[in-house]
């Protein structure tokens, strides 16, 4: 990425504004892969306006006078500290309400005040659980907002995941304290990323998320054959298996974890998720291969109302009945496609081209 905005060099603002700006249009535009240092990386969101139009002229090449502009732009942040240093002096953020500033913590993977912002938190809540299940998940569903529209990236949501455990772990003795020295989790989870794969930062996070919410978690790691899943699940007495995987073999494999747990007379609701993962993917191929729950999450966010919602007796139904039907939906609409085939011949539809 330092190629891109190499003429800036010593100018770090700017650079971090060229990087983020091009990733964000990049990665829109289908880019795979990047190498960035995660440490100096600006929030698309958190750019000055003017600053993060000019360096968009220049990237997206929309203005003849471009060049110019950006020039004119980076002439204001000449001499200026760029990335988390700079934020960090910018106080501005602690004059807002305690949720605000625990949002902002976590969005932008600041843990300097996290412990202190919290304990504010606590001491207005009726019971610590009340912190974990308002602020601190409110501003974790908006890393994931801003993750899924691509306006953030994987190693600031690293960050963010480690800001939310700092602040978990303030929280915990109290939680002890108020359950009598023990805390009852919501149940047990088995996750693990499939053999084949050795992807496991979005796992961790999930696992992370998890763990904030009273889950225990344990976590196989990557390339975690089926039967070492299936025997940790049973010897665990897990709830709930998840798996995880980034890369196309993973969904082979996921699709033999799901007969193998057919086979095995298995019951558990199993989770899937991943980038290659999708809705359309675990209805068609995985479902029809275990008579269990099986469902997609999305995302760390959305997996803890679907872990609480499988553990608790009044909604584990609803939900698996709704996933179930969705499910079918979905391969029915699969059944329904036919494959498109050219309306015109090669020759013709290049003589069309304007």
């Amino acid at each position: 990425m330092s190629n891109v905005s190499f003429s800036f060099r010593g100018n770090n603002i700017v650079r971090e504004a060229i990087h983020s700006v091009f990733l964000y249009h990049a990665i829109k535009a289908g880019m795979d892969m990047g190498i960035v240092n995660a440490g100096q990386l600006a929030l698309y969101e958190d750019l000055p306006t003017k600053l993060r139009d000019a360096v968009e002229d220049v990237v997206l090449n929309r203005r003849e006078d471009a060049t110019e502009r950006l020039l004119d732009a980076a002439e204001e942040y000449k001499g200026q500290a760029g990335g988390q240093k700079a934020k960090a002096k910018d106080l501005s953020w602690r004059k807002e309400s305690v949720d605000k500033r625990l949002e902002h913590a976590l969005v932008n993977g600041i843990d300097e005040f996290v412990v202190a912002d919290t304990e504010e938190a606590r001491l207005a809540a009726s019971r610590p659980l009340d912190v974990i299940e308002g602020p601190l998940m409110a501003g974790m569903n908006v890393v994931g907002d801003l993750f899924g529209e691509g306006k953030m990236f994987l190693p600031q949501v690293v960050k963010s995941a480690r800001v939310m455990k700092k602040a978990v772990s303030h929280l915990v003795p109290f939680i002890e304290e108020e359950k009598g020295g023990v805390i009852e989790t919501n149940g047990r989870i088995v996750m693990a990323t499939v053999k084949g794969d050795v992807h496991d930062i979005g796992k961790n996070i999930v696992g992370v998320v998890l763990q904030c919410n009273n889950f225990e978690v344990i976590d196989l790691g990557v390339m975690v054959s089926c039967e070492k899943i299936l025997e940790a699940a049973r010897r665990e007495k897990a709830h709930i298996i998840g798996l995880s995987g980034l890369i196309t073999p993973s969904l082979d494999e996921m699709v033999n974890v799901a007969g193998e747990m057919q086979r095995l007379d298995f019951d558990l609701p199993l989770l899937i998720g991943g980038a290659t993962t999708s809705p359309a993917h675990t209805a068609v191929k995985i479902e029809p291969n275990y008579g269990g729950p099986v469902i997609y999450v999305k995302d760390a966010s959305r997996a803890v109302g679907v872990a609480q919602a499988l553990t608790q007796a009044n909604t584990r139904a609803e939900l698996i009945s709704k996933t179930r039907t969705e499910n079918a939906k979905r391969r029915e609409r699969h059944a329904g496609k036919t494959r498109l085939t050219p309306q015109v011949s090669l020759n013709r539809a290049r003589d069309n081209r304007k």
